[in-house]
């Protein structure tokens, strides 16, 4: 059982910058991918950003894409997601996920809102 903890949300002005921060539990952090996820009132939860199990490669919504990155400090089990030049439209819940590398259940946190007021 991997436990997921997001914290680092806020209520920011437009043109601000945030970072959150997810911690995962376990001794193998390392081989799992990590991702954020933003689920806005009233739409589905959508992909915002992902992190390799190696940190070999990040991926990015089209929509956060020069705006937010992802990285991650596998010591301390942790990832996280440095937002940037914030737009009101960013604002969500953000929730961090992890898999297992060849795994097939995602583990996911109880999310931290993001509030970007214009």
């Amino acid at each position: 059982q991997v436990h997921v903890v997001e914290s680092g949300g806020g209520l920011v002005q437009a043109g601000g910058s945030l970072r959150l921060s997810c911690t995962a539990s376990g001794r193998t952090f390392s081989n799992y991918h990590m991702g954020w996820y933003r689920q806005a009132p009233g739409k589905e939860r959508q992909f915002v950003a992902g992190s390799s199990w190696n940190d070999a490669s990040t991926t990015y919504a089209d929509s956060v894409k020069g705006r937010f990155t992802i990285s991650r400090d596998n010591a301390k089990n942790t990832v996280y997601l440095q937002m940037n030049s914030l737009k009101p439209e960013d604002t969500a819940i953000y929730y961090c996920s992890g898999r297992l590398r060849g795994g097939v259940r995602d583990y996911w946190g109880q999310g931290t809102q993001v509030t970007v007021s214009s």
